[in-house]
């Protein structure tokens, strides 16, 4: 029971003052003291032996420690305050020779034990006091040699337990710090005494002592953080804390040492006495060498309670000295050799506790020492990674595997453990690959093979799965450094090239990048110089390992350090007998550094790196290479390398001879020492030294060759022995912060196994936590591959995560909601997968396909929520309310409105249609009743959907990088195209393939500004099923609405694409008959719509053409003519939109609407009003060339018109004619375009008028007569009004005969066989009217000398004749006859002013 520590201070001044106000410090201690010496003098009386010793007559009988007590008790209330200056031995000496006396029982032993222990934990000892010093030791002393009588075990168990207690209370008290080395050293190997002896004691002793061992190691090496590093010996070639006596011996100086040494341990209390305690707890496991047995021995035979114990302590000592113990050289030797070799050992053990108690303890070292210990750690996880490797084998139990796979975990955990790993080994060529070794053995460990999952298979994924979580907590920081490829353009010694600076990352990362793409080339080279040393050699040289023209330096190097070399060829090689070979193996030999060493230490290094060939020749070159280096760095005791040599071959007869089981007489020391005179230069070697020499051997094999099959399970000394010397020159260990600099090139490793072994597990769990641990790796994954750009590995997770989901496979939807919602894995797998999406998108590719079929499943299931785009205004639209018509009913859900949703064109249905129509719907209506386990699966289906957010898969899609964006329009075409040839009925098929439709118009909406990467996907995805559907369909429907409602949104912010915009327009007019007719209404209504917010976005000729060749169709159809004209009325009513460049296209729209019979006669005049309209525009514009042609589309149109049946139609078209050839004064029409309108406009217009009118057709034709008097009206005005300018061509006379033939032709028609009386008079007065303006004019004149035929003069009468023979006397009355008009006409000249058709 731990005493509170109750403090008791001096306060002499404050008792002096205030008398009686509270009992002072001193007499608190009084009374302390006073029931103590009470309490053992009770306990003496009260014992037969004592009690019957005292005489009334002879004071002398009384024992001395009786008498001490009571001497004391007669002092100390005298004391008073004084207490601080007394000094403690006093009281504390009765006590104490109680304890030491042998003479004394138990019970009075314990009770003066007791009595110590509360004069401790109570504080009396205070730092302050005087001699406090000399009583701690006194009290150390006393304790530590306690003698007492026993009487009975209980009694001697109680003894025990008090010693316990006063020795920890010694190191905890205040005054510790007072105790000095030996002291502590002493208390340590006491409580240990009573740990040994209390194996035949009780089990409260034992768990006492225990408990009581392990508190003493923490209160000891809790204090290591705060002992400063010194430098005492510094100056002798020792460390702090060093113990020089061994070193000593070789000097002569060993009394010196000793003096030294106790010295030390006289010191306070520091690190030498940690260095002791720790070495004796190492101590302690080599129990199993000392006993001769193996660590892999069977523990149930052997008693594992002392190594346990053992390591447990040292497991407490490294907890709390923690990063300190690196400040002390000679406690961190202990660590990495002693310590770690025997952790190795145990590391093989097949007990249970002591192989989780190795495991903590070297996980304890990697957080605290990792820097320190970067070999024994390979070595460990070596070792580690070869027993979970062999276990499958039988050579280590289940619960073995899983103690190891446990112990693998936790470094897993570490969030730099695998960086590290990799960092320093990995890409180091002298070390192994231990993160790809780890790593596959997690991956491997994680695949439940014909086998259940079982935990031991979750463990080895809880591992993967930490350390791709180290890889994801990481990206969020600094990007790594720009990776640098290995260049090898020439040779350079590959073991020479070193880091300039280890702790700088800009240094280090391109450096060990480096290093792991040379450690690859190493390989294959060493794997190619295995099977053939001379072709290896010259890939060596392509390589450029090697230099061009090979030298015995460099072949050297590369056997030395080069990576998985066959031992067995480089021996071979090494003891050739050619000339080159040899010349190697004194420049392999020279590269090994015997500094300092033992011959048998230098020679098991040696002979380490190759295997020793077993001829005797070979062995000869091999070793006088060996003994020549030897003896150049070793020359101090050896006399010459005859000597090295000579005895290196009595090393390896011995060991030979030791470790041969064929050989029986075995060697003795004396053999040895006898087989070895006189070899140094005729002198004998010092005895001692081949007395180590036999020893070491014959302890420790050399072995020549690695035994078959032992794997890393044979860690033999001399393997130790040689890590210890490599460590010595190993390249520091680097350690990694929170920065991800070679994140990317370990992933590259650890992808494809992790995505494996989650997928496989995945597969086999069954229990939710067993999902939750799978998911939270794919996320971690995905996370890593979008932030180190692995796409592939984000598209085959994607790929596996939605076939986990079940909504690729091909069940019926009302089985797969069940399905799906009863089975948490696939909702799980859901929300993973979306969540990946809506986070990676930027980084997924191909994966697109496979989420949006897993969308398009939940759409059929009626479980995807209704996706809304938004305009720039922040309007917000349906991304279906483009759609005309009323939507239909899905067939999986009655609350779910699909995409599909489509205007029924006004067909006709056969009988039967009508009645299969009515029973789908009847059947619709009763299968639409759930019962209540599907309600209740849908709820649930409903909020894993709404986890999944997919509206902001296509909502954010406005930020995803273009290339994934790209992937994405093209996996919805893909998907889009794969519903229609799917698995379900052509209904569900097509719905399928209309939200597909959706959500690629929806993300088109969202990328305008992109819109360049996604359009001429879509565009040729809507013509392919434009052109490939002949009937009206809910596809064909959406394509085509989607594509205008695309064309409207986007015209006002894409000047550039407005063309590509228009012309896909065009693919409307590529539609079949019927389904254009179905939908020519709302196709209108859209093109109407495009026109009034868009027509200033339409500038290009092409772009207008679209749109009336668009409203032109529209012209002769019932439903849409109306809303078709109404936008052609916009666009020309003010003729704002009107240019050069449109003006005939609207021309030629209008005259479609006003020769369309569809809708009332109004509409018709008012198009004729629109063309008519044009012709202001005309006036306006100044670009002569155009106009003309323009005019003439214009005045051609009007004719066309002018022919319809329908009166007010036909006779407004005559009269729009009129007023466009009546007003050209605003602009110029060259004579030819005005000789072009009267011979196809006006004289055909009078043709064909004049034919209806004879023909067959006048009795549909209405008042017929007026019209033909508009017309002739209307040719006589332009004639007249343009005779002045047309009269000076050529034509003119052909033109002039072209009305004359008219008008006869008028004046002699018949309409429904009757005379017209109007026309008969009209022509006459047309007739004169345009004779007297033409005489006016100067034009019809007869000229003097003018004969001929083909005088317009002489042209004119003969058909004036034929109309009216009078005009020609009353026009021109003032003719004189034939022969009198040469003279009449002498007289003018061409200059009158009257003109001619020659001038």
């Amino acid at each position: 029971m731990k005493m509170g520590n109750l403090k008791f201070q001096y306060v002499v001044e404050a008792d002096k003052e205030e008398p009686g106000h509270c009992i002072p410090g001193g007499c608190a201690i009084a009374c302390v003291v006073n029931s103590e010496i009470g309490a053992v003098l009770a306990v003496v009386r009260r014992n037969v032996r004592w009690g019957g010793r005292y005489i009334p007559d002879d004071d002398q009988l009384e024992h001395s420690l009786v008498q001490s007590l009571k001497t004391l008790r007669r002092k100390i209330f005298s004391w008073d305050n004084q207490w601080h200056t007394i000094d403690p031995c006093i009281y504390l000496q009765p006590f104490l020779n109680v304890i030491q006396s042998d003479e004394i029982g138990a019970p009075i032993t314990g009770v003066a034990l007791s009595s110590v222990y509360k004069i401790l934990t109570l504080g009396i000892l205070d730092p302050n006091i005087v001699h406090v010093r000399q009583a701690m030791h006194l009290v150390v002393d006393a304790v530590t040699g306690c003698k007492f009588e026993v009487t009975d075990p209980a009694s001697e168990e109680v003894v025990l337990m008090k010693i316990l207690q006063v020795l920890l209370a010694c190191m905890r008290c205040e005054a510790s710090i007072f105790l000095n080395n030996q002291h502590v050293c002493t208390i340590v190997y006491t409580c240990f005494r009573i740990v040994h002896q209390s194996g035949t004691k009780g089990e409260l002793l034992q768990r006492i002592a225990r408990t009581t061992m392990h508190e003493l190691i923490r209160c000891i090496f809790s204090r290591l953080p705060y002992i400063q590093r010194t430098e005492k010996l510094s100056s002798d070639g020792g460390s702090e804390g060093s113990l020089p006596a061994a070193s000593a011996v070789n000097d002569g100086t060993s009394d010196e040492a000793v003096n030294d040494m106790q010295q030390i341990m006289r010191e306070p209390y520091g690190v030498p006495c940690m260095v002791e305690v720790f070495h004796f707890l190492c101590s302690l496991l080599n129990i199993v060498e000392q006993m001769d047995m193996s660590p892999r021995s069977n523990w149930t035979e052997f008693d594992e309670d002392v190594p346990l114990f053992a390591l447990g302590l040292i497991n407490s000592a490294i907890e709390l000295a923690g990063y300190a113990i690196k400040q002390h050289p000679k406690l961190l030797a202990l660590i990495q050799d002693d310590l770690f070799h025997n952790l190795m050992k145990f590391g093989m053990s097949m007990s249970l506790l002591i192989l989780s108690m190795v495991c903590n303890i070297i996980l304890n070292l990697y957080l605290h020492l990792r820097t320190e210990l970067k070999l024994q750690l390979e070595a460990f996880f070596s070792c580690l990674s070869w027993r979970l490797t062999h276990s499958r084998h039988g050579s280590v139990s289940y619960q073995q595997h899983e103690v190891l796979m446990e112990a693998l975990l936790d470094f897993c955990k570490q969030k730099t453990f695998m960086a590290e790993m990799y960092t320093n080994f990995d890409c180091d060529i002298s070390f192994s690959n231990v993160f790809e070794d780890l790593a596959n053995l997690l991956s491997k460990s994680a695949f439940p093979v014909n086998s259940p999952l079982s935990s031991m298979h979750v463990l080895a994924l809880e591992g993967l799965v930490a350390v791709v979580e180290g890889l994801a907590e990481r990206t969020c920081n600094a990007l790594p450094i720009k990776e640098t490829l290995l260049e090898l353009d020439e040779h350079t010694p590959f073991w020479t090239v070193k880091c300039e600076n280890y702790t700088d990352p800009n240094c280090w990362v391109e450096f060990v990048r480096q290093r792991k793409q040379l450690k690859r080339v190493l390989m294959t080279s060493a794997d190619h110089f295995n099977r053939d040393p001379k072709k290896g050699l010259e890939f060596l040289q392509g390589m450029h390992i090697l230099p061009d023209k090979v030298d015995p330096l460099s072949v050297a190097g590369f056997l030395r350090y080069a990576p998985q070399l066959d031992k067995n060829v480089v021996g071979d090689l090494l003891g050739s007998h050619d000339e080159f070979w040899v010349q190697v193996l004194h420049e392999f030999a020279r590269t090994f550094n015997f500094q300092d060493m033992n011959l048998d230490t230098a020679l098991r290094l040696f002979l380490e790196t190759f295997r020793l060939p077993g001829e005797s020749q070979k062995i000869q070159r091999v070793l006088e290479a060996f003994s020549e280096r030897y003896y150049e760095q070793s020359p101090q005791i050896l006399a010459n390398k005859d000597a090295a040599l000579v005895l290196s071959y009595s090393i390896i007869l011995l060991n030979t001879d030791q470790h041969n089981m064929q050989v029986k007489k075995k060697m003795t020391e004396e053999d040895f020492i006898r087989n070895n005179r006189r070899i140094n230069d005729g002198n004998d070697l010092p005895r001692e030294i081949l007395s180590e020499l036999y020893h070491s051997i014959c302890k420790n094999e050399i072995r020549m060759s690695p035994v078959e099959g032992a794997g890393f399970a044979e860690l033999t000394s001399s393997h130790w022995i040689s890590l210890l010397h490599k460590s010595q020159c190993a390249t520091p260990f680097i350690t990694y912060d929170s920065r991800p600099f070679l994140d990317h090139d370990m992933f590259a490793i650890l992808s494809s196994p992790t995505l494996a072994a989650l997928s496989v597990v995945y597969d086999h769990a069954e229990h939710e936590d067993q999902y939750q641990i799978c998911i939270d790796g794919f996320l971690a994954v995905a996370k890593v591959s979008a932030s180190h750009r692995f796409e592939e590995v984000l598209d085959d997770l994607v790929v596996s995560l939605c076939k986990f989901t079940t909504l690729l496979s091909p069940t019926q939807p009302e089985e797969l909601i069940l399905t799906f919602t009863d089975d948490t894995k696939a909702m799980m797998a859901t929300v993973t997968v979306f969540t990946i999406a809506n986070t990676y998108g930027d980084s997924i590719r191909t994966g697109w396909r496979s989420i949006l079929e897993c969308i398009v499943t939940l759409h059929k299931l009626g479980l995807v929520p209704a996706l809304v785009d938004h305009d720039s205004t922040g309007e917000n639209e349906i991304s279906s309310g483009f759609m005309p018509g009323k939507p239909v009913k899905s067939l999986t859900s009655a609350s779910h409105v699909p995409a599909k949703s489509v205007a029924t064109p006004p067909m006709s249905l056969g009988l039967m249609s009508r009645v299969s129509r009515l029973l789908s719907f009847d059947a619709e209506e009763t299968s639409l009743e759930p019962n209540e386990e599907e309600v209740e699966a849908r709820q649930r289906a409903h909020e894993t959907v709404q986890k999944c957010q997919i509206n902001s898969i296509f909502a954010e899609s406005k930020f995803l990088q273009p290339i994934s964006l790209t992937h994405l329009v093209q996996a919805l075409i893909w998907v889009s195209s794969k519903s229609q040839k799917g698995k379900y009925s052509y209904h569900e098929n097509e719905d399928a393939s209309v939200f597909c439709l959706d959500l690629l118009i929806t993300i088109t909406l969202y990328n305008r500004d992109r819109i360049v990467l996604i359009w001429p996907s879509l565009h040729e995805h809507i013509a392919s099923i434009v052109q490939s559907n002949a009937m009206p369909s809910a596809l064909v429907a959406r394509a085509v609405f989607g594509l205008l409602h695309l064309c409207r949104r986007l015209l006002p912010y894409k000047e550039n694409l407005a063309d590509d915009l228009l012309r896909s327009m065009q693919l409307i007019l590529k539609l079949d008959a019927r389904v254009a007719d179905a939908y020519c209404e709302h196709i209108t209504q859209e093109v109407t719509d495009l026109v009034k917010s868009n027509a200033g976005c339409i500038r290009s000729q092409m772009g207008w053409r679209t749109i009336t060749s668009l409203l032109s169709i529209t012209a002769r159809h019932p439903e849409a003519s109306e809303v078709g004209f109404e936008a052609l009325a916009f666009v020309m009513s003010d003729g704002a939109h009107l240019s050069p460049d449109n003006c005939t296209l609207f021309i030629d729209a209008s005259r479609h609407f006003a020769e369309s019979w569809v809708g009332p006669s109004e509409r018709s005049i008012h198009a004729l009003d629109l063309m008519a309209g044009c012709f202001t525009c005309l006036r306006r514009w100044e670009l002569s060339q155009e106009i003309g042609e323009i005019w003439m589309r214009l005045v051609r149109g009007l004719k066309r018109v002018c022919l319809d049946r329908r009166e007010e139609v036909r006779n407004h078209a005559v009269l729009s004619l009129q007023r466009c050839t009546m007003g050209c004064e605003g602009f110029y029409v060259p004579p030819l375009i005005w000789m072009q309108c009267f011979d196809e406009v006006m004289f055909t217009m009078l043709d064909d008028m004049l034919d209806i009118a004879q023909g067959p057709l006048s009795k549909d034709y209405r008042n017929m007569e007026g019209t033909l008097i508009l017309a002739v009206k209307l040719s006589s005005k332009v004639f007249l009004q343009l005779v002045n300018d047309l009269s000076p061509t050529d034509s003119f006379p052909r033109l002039w005969l072209g009305i004359l033939g008219r008008m006869e032709k008028y004046a002699k028609v018949k309409i429904r066989g009757k005379k017209s009386e109007k026309l008969q008079e009209l022509i006459p007065e047309l007739l004169k009217n345009t004779l007297l303006v033409m005489k006016t004019k100067g034009v019809l004149v007869k000229l003097c000398g003018a004969t001929g035929s083909d005088s317009l003069w002489e042209l004119t009468w003969p058909l004036v004749d034929n109309i009216a023979p009078s005009l020609r006397s009353e026009v021109f009355p003032d003719q004189e006859p034939e022969n009198q008009q040469k003279d009449t006409a002498r007289p003018s000249s061409p200059g009158s002013g009257t003109g001619s058709i020659h001038s």
